[in-house]
């Protein structure tokens, strides 16, 4: 077998601290309930695991607006809790991976309030500031989470700080040398305490155009998308390059970049041999069901299974090309529950769909990442005003699709469908009032569609989506097929119904075939070479008569020819 890295035959699991587990009955969870569901984790096959943002941070968009990053939230708990999750982790030989966010930070880092304090202290030049003498804004830039990218320095007319996201995260000036080493000093003091990688935030965003010129308005707000000017710029090659150098080649570290937008000629240099990253998310179809992905008040799309297969296997194509490693998802914090979103009737959406998608994806090449909910199969919340929900994100979205002629009622189900709180809502672990996450009334409100999807109900059932997780790790650490699961090369089957996602996993001893029902009526396949199933989400013999298939709605098959 090829050499791989120490991450390549990794599963990986990711947490939202907050929505996980509550051991002091605040409502909100802390690290001592990753540590107590540390040996659940396990079970799932799991050894990285990915921790959202558990820094100091006043929460304005959920931790990905740092206070301090080298301190813990006390919301979360303290450092020594940290070093025991360390230390536990280490025992069941889990590494652990922290959220890096270091295209901006909190408006209360010590950083920015020393910037307001005095104009012409250092750390004026850590942030972005414009001064303009015709009281306008420096550009007609919109934000990711909507408005102008500018806010105007209380005290200071017609001086504006620059902001990709909320006006409470300011963008870091990634132009100066100073602020870039203070960062680094800081990312190697993580890795020193024993941290072994990093899910790099918004990273595509550190490069701004330095004209800041206005374009052409795309909204009737009269503003322009920042990702226009402020996304994949020329120039952040250098800054990717120098953080890569001064950090993590000092280190043996896994490292997965939120890499939106690059564009597939310089995939080589983001994840190839020597690329910046470890690793880049294959977001192209977990934003298959929107218009646009950053302002998705703009409405749903129209895609097809076939779009999604396109989409999945021109992604897997552009990476093979790059000689570089996907991480492969279904869910994450910023997105709505995969089965909810990939299958679009209410009556459809099934645990049997939900092992279906899991089958689809676990079997990919690159590392798969779960995300916390995802292996029991929850689905999306229903709310009924927008007072329901806490993302900033949301909320500005629900203005903006007002603004852009939605009626409430259209705007209030177009945030339901899309909204990063779907992903957000306390993690399952019983049918109780609370669901096992905590004694009390959460800082969400819980989902509200559980019945039966919950780790009580499932953990026992061996047709359970937590059942089939479990086995799909087995399978992939199986001796027998783990060499073609990690290197074995894609070869997508095209010869399949339009509903059915085929594709073959490939070394010189074996094939690993595929096969994904994604409709709600039977499919039949004729395969040249046909196998034994290894691995199916529905009881069937494998009976198949002359290498043809039935597969029946929402089967998942694995053939081992």
């Amino acid at each position: 077998m090829a050499k791989t890295k120490w991450w390549q035959n990794s599963i990986a699991y990711q947490v939202y601290p907050r929505s996980f587990q509550d051991t002091n009955n605040d409502g909100i969870g802390d690290i001592g309930g990753i540590i107590e569901r540390l040996d659940y984790l396990k079970s799932l096959g799991i050894n990285i695991l990915w921790i959202s943002p558990i820094y100091k941070s006043p929460m304005v968009d959920m931790g990905y607006d740092i206070a301090d990053y080298q301190a813990i939230d006390p919301q979360f708990g303290t450092m020594a809790d940290f070093d025991r999750l360390s230390a536990e982790c280490d025992k069941r030989d889990i590494k652990i991976v922290m959220d890096l966010v270091i295209n901006h930070t909190s408006d209360q880092h010590d950083w920015f309030k020393k910037a307001l304090a005095d104009k012409n202290s250092k750390y004026r030049n850590y942030y972005i500031f414009k001064k303009t003498t015709n009281g306008k804004v420096p550009n007609n830039w919109r934000s990711i989470f909507g408005g102008s990218t500018w806010t105007e320095v209380p005290g200071e007319p017609g001086t504006y700080y620059f902001h990709t996201f909320a006006r409470q995260q300011p963008d870091l000036n990634w132009e100066n040398s100073v602020l870039r080493h203070e960062i680094y000093d800081m990312i190697n003091w993580w890795l020193d305490k024993g941290v072994s990688g990093y899910r790099c935030d918004a990273i595509t965003h550190l490069k701004k155009d330095l004209d800041w010129a206005s374009l052409e308005p795309d909204g009737n707000d009269g503003l322009v998308a920042v990702i226009k000017k402020g996304q994949n710029r020329p120039g952040i090659d250098f800054f990717l390059e120098e953080l890569k150098r001064e950090t993590f080649d000092k280190y043996d570290a896994v490292t997965i970049g939120e890499a939106y937008g690059v564009p597939v000629e310089d995939l080589p240099k983001y994840i190839g041999e020597d690329g910046y990253f470890s690793m880049i998310f294959d977001f192209s179809y977990l934003n298959i069901e929107v218009k646009n992905v950053d302002e998705w008040y703009q409405g749903r799309s129209n895609w097809t299974i076939s779009d999604l297969k396109k989409t999945i296997f021109d992604s897997q194509k552009s990476i093979e090309n790059a000689h570089g490693i996907s991480a492969n998802v279904l869910e994450n914090h910023d997105q709505p529950r995969t089965l909810s979103k990939l299958i679009v009737k209410k009556e459809h959406q099934t645990p049997t769909a939900a092992k279906a998608l899991a089958t689809m994806y676990y079997f990919l090449p690159g590392v798969p990442f779960i995300y916390q909910g995802q292996e029991i199969g929850m689905k999306n919340m229903q709310r009924k005003t927008i007072s329901e929900f806490n993302d900033v994100s949301t909320i500005n979205n629900y203005q903006m699709a007002l603004r852009e002629g939605y009626s409430e009622d259209d705007a209030l189900e177009l945030v339901n469908y899309k909204s990063r709180d779907n992903a957000r809502t306390p993690m399952q672990w019983d049918s109780s009032e609370y669901a096992g996450f905590s004694g009390v009334k959460p800082w969400l409100s819980m989902g509200t569609d559980r019945k039966g999807i919950d780790v009580a109900d499932e953990k026992n059932n061996d047709e359970s989506v937590l059942t089939f997780y479990r086995n799909l790790a087995v399978l992939r650490n199986d001796i027998q097929f783990h060499e073609t699961i990690i290197s074995g090369n894609l070869f997508e089957i095209v010869d399949v119904p339009e509903d059915v996602v085929g594709y073959k996993r490939e070394t010189d001893s074996q094939t690993l075939t595929i096969l994904v029902n994604l409709s709600n009526e039977e499919q039949e396949i004729k395969l040249m070479n046909p196998g034994l199933i290894v691995c199916s989400n529905i009881s069937v013999d494998d009976n198949n008569v002359g290498g043809i298939y039935i597969l029946k709605p929402f089967q998942a098959i694995v053939i081992n020819e």
